[in-house]
């Protein structure tokens, strides 16, 4: 409850903040999201290409599993023939 009530004044805070004739702070906002993009921009890409490093990898060892399977049945299956 502690934490809804904290987290309501926050956000009303930061409303109050941004309106023009209180505090101003509205252009400086501005200027932290212009700032903050290209940066955002820079650890998505980062978090996209380890995701796909990461999917890549586990394609490889699904097909490595795969042919481990087909090879363990192909080597019961001769074995039942015998």
């Amino acid at each position: 409850m502690v934490a809804l009530i904290a987290g309501i004044v926050l956000v009303a805070f930061a409303i109050f903040a941004c309106l023009p004739g209180t505090l101003g702070w509205w252009p400086h906002v501005v200027a932290f999201l212009k700032g903050s993009v290209p940066v955002l921009a820079v650890f998505v890409g980062l978090i996209a290409v380890f995701i796909g490093i990461a999917d890549i990898k586990d394609r490889i060892e699904a097909k490595k599993e795969e042919e481990e399977e087909a090879k363990e049945a192909a080597a019961k299956a001769v074995e039942k023939k015998d």
